[in-house]
């Protein structure tokens, strides 16, 4: 029989198949019940896993369960640390409600010390265009009507939806309509309208990349959706092993795959689009249009506009807090996400849709992301060029593109000591191992959008001193 000292926990008391239900009850409980208090650290994944004698995924699912309850949190540092007292199901107080939604977001938080932030999926917020919005909020306010401020079509603005329409078309190659779209609060809504609707249609569990993005598991598995990791490779999903896996909806991100950086290969393409003939692939395009070497490649909507559900959002072109984003979904979907989209919150913001319309129509748009990716590739650049210098043993996956990099590290086991090896100098970035569902060789995720040039390459110097091996 295997067992942990740590709180007495012995997986032959786990129902046959419960094993993360188990050890996720198991310490909800002592957290509820005052054996683990706030400032617990809860040992490593690996080594729990070890004395458990369980896969070492188990713990890492039942942690996070504690961490989208807001009892527990992920640190660069401090592994994962006890967050809150807990309380039994149906009592929580409203004040705590308010905290666990704050805990639920990702990156997870930030350690003390840190001065230099690399946390991937951060656009540079700095590059807002203020004075370009401004100009296209007095052009709206001068000609807006009280119909334009009233209930309006759920699925968006005439005018944004038409504007998006044009755009993705020149700049993705989607094929779509007006009416096809749904404007929504970002990629995030995106996702939780079509989860809604494949749970009505009795799909409860889809494919997703592993490594990929937690922030899309965690959205799908909230509403119902379980998500079942497919393997990445340098070519992007492994459709072999999709097919296999017996889903009918595999979530993804072709045109840069995060984190690996890769792009999905035409081969890999045509095999996807084959698999999806009766089946559903949802495309997030996530950070496509920073591409610093060429063109992105094309959306996959366009090619199979009946097989394929696209999302996109400016949270990575304009702000992740401008929650504005697109749907374009085959047509015998339409209906229902309309519908649903009005349940959840009769439709987005007017004022915003028309500015952003405005941005797009006048040109504005296109030339802040023409700056932004020119800025972007400065940034890049500098990183990698500190990379190369100072920890040249390091492994830089992917295309030149998006706002993050992997670096492998061959030669080293855990990246989560890695990590906290880096934050030990004052940099905060992800371990791989956060962003898989299986394991894998190691490696760091770093964002580079948020820091300057100058910064970036102090932030390479204190990696390469906090990687690299000691002198003789």
């Amino acid at each position: 029989m295997s067992g942990s000292d740590f709180l007495q926990l012995r997986p032959e008391d786990a129902p046959a198949k419960g094993l993360t239900d188990w050890l996720a009850d198991g310490l909800r409980d002592a957290i509820v019940t005052g054996r683990l208090t706030p400032g617990d650290r809860l040992p490593a994944t690996r080594l729990l896993a070890g004395e458990l004698g369980i896969s070492r995924g188990v713990v890492v699912q039942a942690y996070q369960r504690l961490v989208d309850e807001g009892l527990a949190g992920a640190r660069t540092g401090s592994g994962t640390v006890v967050t809150g007292h807990g309380t039994p199901a149906g009592h929580r107080p409203a004040g705590d409600r308010r905290r666990t939604l704050a805990e639920l977001r990702l990156p997870l938080s930030r350690a003390e010390g840190i001065d230099l932030d690399l946390s991937p999926g951060v656009p540079d917020l700095s590059a807002f265009p203020r004075t370009a919005w401004l100009r296209a909020e007095r052009a709206v306010l001068d000609r807006v009507t009280g119909g334009d401020l009233g209930y309006g079509d759920p699925g968006g603005t005439p005018r944004l939806r038409a504007e998006l329409v044009g755009w993705l078309a020149r700049t993705r190659g989607v094929r779509a309509e007006a009416d096809d779209v749904v404007v929504c609060g970002g990629v995030a809504q995106g996702l939780a309208l079509l989860a809604h609707v494949l749970r009505g249609h009795g799909t409860d569990a889809v494919a997703v990349e592993d490594p990929g993005s937690r922030g899309t598991w965690d959205q799908m598995a909230f509403w119902g959706c379980r998500p079942v990791g497919v393997p990445v490779d340098e070519e992007g999903l492994r459709v072999d092993e999709l097919a296999a896996s017996g889903l009918d909806v595999a979530v993804l991100t072709p045109a840069h795959q995060f984190p690996t950086g890769v792009v999905l290969s035409p081969r890999r393409r045509r095999d996807l689009l084959a698999w999806a003939e009766n089946r559903l692939v949802i495309e997030d395009d996530y950070d496509a249009e920073h591409r610093y070497d060429r063109a992105p490649v094309a959306a996959l909507q366009g090619s199979a506009p009946e097989r394929v559900a696209y999302v996109g959002s400016v949270s990575k072109s304009l702000a992740p807090g401008m929650r504005v984003g697109w749907l374009i979904a085959p047509r015998r979907m339409q209906a229902e996400l309309l519908a649903a989209k009005h349940a959840s919150d009769l439709g987005n913001p007017a004022l915003p849709q028309l500015v952003l319309a405005e941005l797009i129509a006048s040109g504005d748009y296109e030339r802040h992301l023409r700056a932004v990716r020119t800025r972007q590739r400065r940034r890049r650049d500098a990183l990698l060029d500190g990379l190369r210098t100072h920890l040249p043993q390091a492994r830089v996956t992917g295309v030149a593109a998006g706002l993050h990099l992997l670096v492998m590290l061959p030669g080293h086991d855990d990246d989560t000591l890695l990590a906290e090896r880096v934050a030990a100098c004052g940099v905060q970035v992800h371990p791989l191992s956060w962003h898989r569902q299986r394991p894998g060789p190691p490696g760091l995720v770093l964002g580079y959008a948020a820091q300057a040039p100058d910064r970036l390459a102090e932030a390479a110097e204190r990696i390469g001193r906090a990687l690299s091996p000691p002198g003789p």
